[in-house]
């Protein structure tokens, strides 16, 4: 089976949970027999340095091609789109170089499947369409709108609410517009399969969560043997995440840092925003952009994901749990991992749900490193990589099938 994604962004190196979701696929779906091909936009936001050539680690795939889009945000532009019916979100990542691109590689070669790695790439769908007869894919790593319905709900402003809300309505309309364009949908949790159905999807379908390839190597238990720390990993230009830390600053440290003087909180992240980075909380430190994901979460027992807005699955608590970690999340955080509140994760929803959870982690402190092996447990039973690789691939041979005749 010949396989093309398309990217919006260059996923490697996999620091953030779109990139992880794409490599994890990509590789599964190789060690399964596929031949894997990439398209990918170098973005201007998350720009990748491939002068020396292409990373050694992404050499599964056949060929890799990537051309350099600008997508930065323009307050002109993001005016002027106001009085128009497109979707701003969408806009940013139509590009003719991509196009041009896209359409020279269907011409030179034959692919049984080409796979949209997310909504932003259905612009590029008539193209698609004319120059290839592939069975094509939407691989929905979330709901796009309702991300930003959920951000318009948190912010005080009523200005920025207004617009958040007016920009999440073209986005809906761009996404449901185009639901029925592709043949077949990859959505990342049963949840946004149902929510895809409502919305008037009728294609073919499957849920597909992001997988892992969980080593038998043991698990570095050591930091449950120091002082209890919390963390925080995650992309800081994306606002959930921005709005996730400050109001744990704001809302849950005060209070925290009185009941518990010595407790910690780490941070790190990309871009973050001038009172994230510069943060001068009581024994909050941030980190910036670390090279090392597993290593940074292994430093600390107890991964904090107090999001509020977002949709799909968060990789990085996936991430987290499989390396052994304690999880306390947001319901909306764990959306799409059915794991147990009290043992496999925590679920707080509140300050004081928030308050308590960390008191019962430290009241248990001696024996909390069982929560993370339970875990890592339930990582390894629902989203072992290969497993959902071959649930795929027997999806896709049957969607073929349909397509051919």
């Amino acid at each position: 089976m010949r396989i093309l994604q398309l990217s919006k962004k260059f996923p490697f190196p996999p620091k953030d949970g779109e990139s992880i979701a794409i490599l994890q696929m990509s590789k599964a779906l190789y060690k399964s027999g596929c031949e894997v091909s990439l398209l990918a936009m170098n973005t201007s936001k998350h720009r990748v340095d491939l002068s020396e050539g292409m990373p050694i680690e992404l050499a599964y795939y056949k060929r890799i091609e990537t051309v350099d889009v600008d997508n930065k945000v323009r307050w002109t532009e993001a005016f002027k789109n106001i009085f128009t019916e497109e979707s701003y979100h969408i806009a940013r990542f139509i590009s003719a170089e991509f196009a041009k691109k896209l359409e020279q590689l269907l011409q030179e070669e034959t692919y049984d499947i080409i796979q949209l790695e997310t909504l932003y790439l259905a612009p590029f769908l008539n193209i698609i369409k004319k120059y290839s007869k592939a069975l094509v894919v939407l691989r929905a790593h979330n709901i796009e709108h309702e991300i930003w319905q959920r951000i318009a709900m948190q912010v005080p402003s009523l200005p920025k609410k207004l617009y958040l809300n007016y920009l999440s309505k073209k986005l809906k309309n761009f996404e449901i517009k185009s639901l029925n364009d592709y043949d077949f949908l990859v959505a990342i949790t049963d949840r946004d399969l149902v929510q895809f159905k409502s919305l008037g999807y009728k294609n073919g379908c499957l849920a597909s969560p992001v997988g892992f390839e969980i080593s038998n190597n043991p698990i570095d238990y050591s930091a449950f043997n120091r002082p209890m720390m919390l963390s925080f990993i995650g992309s800081l230009d994306w606002m959930p995440n921005i709005e996730a830390v400050r109001w744990f600053v704001q809302e849950v440290w005060p209070e925290l840092i009185r009941k518990f003087p010595d407790m910690q909180f780490h941070i790190a992240g990309r871009n973050a925003p001038k009172d994230i980075s510069d943060i001068q909380q009581k024994n909050v430190f941030f980190h910036g952009e670390v090279s090392n994901s597993t290593e940074f979460l292994n430093r600390y027992p107890i991964l904090i994901v107090p999001v509020f807005a977002g949709s799909g699955i968060r990789v990085k608590i996936l991430e987290a749990m499989s390396l052994g970690r304690v999880v306390i999340s947001s319901s909306i955080g764990l959306e799409g991992i059915s794991a147990k509140h009290k043992d496999q994760v925590f679920i707080a929803n509140s300050v004081e749900d928030f308050i308590d959870s960390i008191s019962q982690c430290k009241n248990r402190y001696q024996t909390l490193s069982q929560i993370g092996e339970n875990a890592q447990k339930f990582v390894l039973e629902n989203f072992e990589n290969s497993k959902l690789a071959g649930k795929l691939i027997r999806a896709y041979k049957k969607a073929l099938h349909s397509h051919s005749h």
